[in-house]
């Protein structure tokens, strides 16, 4: 990522101490970037974070707060949320307030702050189910849960404000994200963290269904470069939605048997029975293309999580 450095800038991850935001805001650190991050902490880690990144512990729907942070910066990447499907079937009202009115507040302080570029973490769980695959940008969103409808409210409100205001904004749709530092914890862990703490633990791993439902599976190593790739890149800017994933689909059964050991099956829950990212766009735009393997990846978490115990 040697080219991360071409153009040095003051940067804000919002909610950059969870998973995603934190390889990203530690990538730019790195690059000589001046990044900043804001984050509520409500499920963000401090130790995440390089020294050389500057923690602001605020929560995303303080405008004004958020505005004076923003003040001189390049690019606002924005990943803050509340993020789990389930939770937000849970607490839609809650996730709504969040998901939406964080986004919006984000928006409106990068336009009065003068911003150049907002880039959107927005999420494949707009589709919901679809009759062919892979699903393509142009496809009518079918969202099956409150986390969908909200994260697809964000693009049209990026593509809003940028119409109105002038300022340049991208979409980033990611499909299943993983790898080092994603454990989240709390009720609703992922599947790919949640199968690795149950080996740890010598239990079996808890499939939903009948596990034949399949996800994109994509590397946080391949998610961070797509998000520079948008800061940089002069060909978007406009309001652009772009899938960012691994361009398969790979059953939850077929997880188990990468990472090995007992099974049990449990009643399925409310979820798009398939996934598959078509990322033509952002080949085309970006000239992104995901690099990590799904194996070498599990293999990677499979090997840390057994140094652990």
């Amino acid at each position: 990522m040697s080219n991360v450095k071409s153009q040095m800038s003051k940067v804000v991850v919002t909610g950059g101490a969870g998973f995603i935001g934190a390889h990203l805001a530690n990538i730019l650190a790195e690059a000589g970037h001046e990044v900043h991050v804001v984050d509520s902490l409500i499920s963000g880690s401090p130790e995440r974070l390089l020294k050389k990144v500057r923690l602001h512990t605020v929560d995303v729907r303080d405008t004004a707060a958020c505005m004076a942070i923003f003040s001189g910066v390049d690019t606002v990447f924005h990943l803050a949320a509340l993020p789990r499907v389930q939770y937000s079937i849970e607490n839609p009202l809650e996730t709504n307030d969040v998901n939406i009115g964080g986004t919006v507040s984000v928006l409106e302080a990068a336009a009065r702050a003068g911003v150049r570029r907002v880039v959107y973490s927005a999420s494949s769980s707009a589709y919901g189910d679809q009759e062919t695959l892979p699903l393509h940008e142009d496809m009518p969103v079918r969202p099956k849960s409150p986390y969908g409808v909200q994260k697809y409210i964000g693009e049209v409100y990026c593509k809003t404000y940028g119409e109105m205001y002038g300022i340049e904004t991208v979409s980033l749709r990611y499909f299943n994200v993983y790898g080092p530092g994603f454990g989240l914890g709390g009720e609703y862990p992922f599947v790919i963290e949640n199968f690795l703490k149950q080996r740890a633990e010598g239990k079996p791993m808890t499939i939903t269904g009948d596990g034949k439902q399949t996800r994109d599976f994509i590397h946080v190593r391949d998610v961070v470069r797509a998000n520079i790739l948008a800061m940089q890149s002069g060909t978007v800017g406009a309001g652009e939605v772009l899938n960012i994933g691994a361009g398969n689909e790979t059953s939850v059964n077929r997880i188990a048997e990468l990472i090995g050991g007992e099974m049990t099956y449990i009643e399925p829950r409310i979820e798009p029975r398939r996934t598959h990212a078509d990322n033509t766009r952002a080949e085309k735009l970006l000239g992104w293309k995901p690099m990590v393997l799904l194996e070498e990846g599990i293999a990677e978490l499979a090997k840390e999580e057994r140094k652990k115990c």
